[in-house]
């Protein structure tokens, strides 16, 4: 396991956010699940880079960083002396999730497995719309194994089927611009398949069929 000493709260919480896969009050966290991300858990999963949080009124939200997306692949800790059959719970369901359900499916990240539908569907709550931007962003972090990774833009155009087609290709030209963000035709040409020079983008005179986001 990896050296970030989670404790079985902590593990518990970045599940949870895992499987809302979106901004969630810490008012809404306590009353539908019982979890309450007070501020020793918030400071030490920010710190770590799992958790993104930021203050609205009376209130903090929280969502699952991509590191946060990255960690919640890997074995967490959920036994603890106070509920060991639980931890034991949660611990199968991780592995069967990630051994079983994705094994047999074409999701190759729990990102994409519990992002997929808030994304595509654009479920935003009132004042919280995201722009195409950042719903890029997002899409990538539910797609990507981990930042900076090369995601085919034929995975990524199903999270906007709610967007012209026009709307998103301008979309991903001006995040283009970004140091962050590289575009890129794939090397291979004989690999592409019909859907991938359907979803390729027009970009410099290039059909461009691969994201990264978080480059060096």
């Amino acid at each position: 396991m990896p050296g970030d000493d989670l404790t079985p709260s902590e593990a518990a919480i970045l599940f949870v956010l895992m499987a809302e896969a979106r901004e969630v009050p810490n008012a809404e966290l306590r009353k539908r699940y019982g979890v309450d991300v007070r501020k020793s858990y918030r400071d030490k999963l920010n710190r770590l880079g799992f958790v993104d949080s930021r203050r609205e009124g009376n209130t903090f939200l929280h969502q699952l960083a991509d590191k946060g997306w990255v960690r919640v692949q890997e074995d967490l800790n959920f036994q603890s002396s106070q509920g060991r059959i639980l931890g034991g719970a949660l611990t199968a369901l991780q592995v069967n999730l990630r051994d079983r359900v994705m094994g047999r499916s074409d999701y190759r990240t729990f990102g994409e497995m519990f992002a997929l539908t808030d994304v595509r569907a654009g479920t935003a709550q009132p004042g919280q719309q995201r722009t195409l931007d950042l719903r890029i962003r997002q899409a990538y972090a539910a797609l990507a194994a981990e930042p900076g990774a090369w995601v085919s833009l034929t995975r990524l155009r199903p999270f906007f089927g709610d967007v012209d087609t026009a709307d998103l290709d301008e979309a991903l030209r001006e995040l283009e611009r970004e140091p962050d963000v590289d575009i890129v035709p794939e090397s291979n040409q004989k690999v592409l398949t019909p859907a991938d020079v359907a979803a390729a983008l027009r970009l410099g005179g290039q059909d461009k069929h691969l994201l990264a986001i978080g480059v060096g």
